[in-house]
């Protein structure tokens, strides 16, 4: 029987990042276990991540408990079970929580889970490859991250009619 210094279970964008930056000192041996397959077709087209949303090949198809604001509905909640985990299946997508939500997390007791503490630990995790980039963004990360590279001519009347509703446009969704 083999043995490993550490087994990490879960091959998405988080479990593989971490086996990697342990693997980093060449005495230590990890064990990354994935569940579901190396690869899907429809994870390499953003926009056929719909298709995997009920197949049970990519997705866990776990669902939602009834509730009255759902009027007793069951709702899917995808997760990813193949190499890249849910970020496979979710249209290739990559965004960072919302710092209440790890400062609400801080406050009822998860030391080193504020914003502060996390924040930095994404833009180690990033390397953002487009020009430019709002200040934070990780340049030398395993994880690449772009900008969507088609942007579709109503996004700018989007854009306006939004700040026209007194919206904040945030051309750099980051968790800020």
């Amino acid at each position: 029987m083999e043995v490993f210094d550490y087994i990490v279970v879960g091959a998405g964008s988080a479990g593989a990042v971490i086996a990697a930056r342990l693997t980093e000192d060449p005495r230590t041996t990890v064990l990354l276990i994935e569940a579901g397959r190396a690869d899907h077709p429809w994870t390499r087209l953003p926009i056929s991540f719909g298709l995997l949303i009920d197949n049970p090949t990519a997705n866990w198809c776990y669902e939602s408990e009834p509730e009255p604001g759902t009027a007793n509905r069951r709702i899917p909640v995808p997760r990813g079970k193949l190499l890249g985990g849910s970020s496979a299946i979710n249209g290739l997508v990559w965004v960072r929580g919302q710092p209440l939500d790890y400062d609400t997390w801080a406050q009822l007791g998860a030391r080193g889970w504020s914003w502060q503490d996390v924040a930095p630990l994404f833009t180690r995790i990033e390397r953002f490859e487009d020009e430019g980039g709002a200040p934070g963004r990780g340049r030398s990360g395993p994880l690449a991250v772009t900008v969507v590279p088609d942007q579709n001519p109503l996004y700018g009347a989007l854009f306006a009619a939004a700040q026209q509703a007194g919206f904040r446009v945030n051309p750099d969704y980051k968790g800020e």
